[in-house]
């Protein structure tokens, strides 16, 4: 059988206290390190996808808003429109009977002056065909 050596417990109890000083001073640090580092990525990542999140919500509300107010400019511009069309057909009728109503005294004037150029005219060809009539008839005495 074979006995036990001293150096056999030295080597043995020198290995459990390296083991135990290597976990306590650098294995155990460096898995914390390791364990932060995840937890942070983690954090970071879900701090991206909710940042994504919020964007991608903020973007549909802003194309919401957008299409809101590109919806109520063309309304407004169909209202501008449809008051100019409707401004420019009181314009037209009003100016159309402005027109038909001068037309009207315009060929009433002109009837005046005809009936007035007739009355003349009947009254001056009397005259001239008496002073026509005079003097054929005086010429000829």
């Amino acid at each position: 059988m074979l006995t036990p050596d001293i150096t056999t417990l030295w080597v043995v109890g020198f290995l459990l206290l390296c083991t135990f000083l290597l976990n306590a001073l650098v294995f155990k640090p460096i898995l914390q390190v390791i364990d932060q580092r995840s937890t942070a990525v983690r954090g970071a990542r879900e701090l991206a996808e909710s940042a994504s999140q919020k964007a991608g919500a903020a973007a549909a509300e802003y194309d919401r808003t957008l299409n809101s107010a590109r919806g109520e400019v063309y309304r407004q511009m169909d209202d501008v429109r449809k008051a100019a069309l409707d401004k420019r057909a009181t314009l037209l009728s009003s100016t159309r009977a402005t027109i038909e109503q001068e037309l009207e005294t315009a060929a009433a004037r002109v009837q005046q002056e005809s009936v007035a150029a007739r009355a003349t005219l009947n009254r001056d060809a009397s005259s001239l065909a008496g002073a026509i009539v005079t003097r054929v008839l005086g010429r000829a005495s």
